[in-house]
């Protein structure tokens, strides 16, 4: 018969083999890296929907340019018109006056 002091002793001295799991760390280390994974998928998503809105602010400010644009161009447009209505007036009350 071995007495608990030798098995003891020899546990200590003789470590299991690395390799070996005890239980449940198999699953930890599983969880683990299906953690970092969600993490990483979590993180790649983030920056899409960065770069999403960040097209979406490019494409906002570009149609802003292009109606501030237009709405200049209607002025001037109008300013002209106006110029040469009252150049017309002009012209017609000499006319008149002469």
């Amino acid at each position: 018969m071995v007495s608990l002091n030798t098995i003891f002793h020899f546990n200590s001295m003789h470590p299991p083999p690395r390799f070996v799991q005890t239980r449940g760390e198999g699953r930890r280390r599983r969880r683990g890296e299906e953690k970092e994974e969600e993490e990483e998928e979590e993180v790649e998503e983030e920056e899409e929907v960065e770069e999403e809105e960040e097209v979406e602010e490019e494409e906002e400010e570009e149609e802003d340019e292009e109606e501030e644009e237009e709405k200049e161009k209607e002025k001037e447009e109008e300013e002209e018109k106006e110029e040469e209505e009252e150049e017309e007036e002009e012209e017609t009350t000499t006319m008149y006056l002469v």
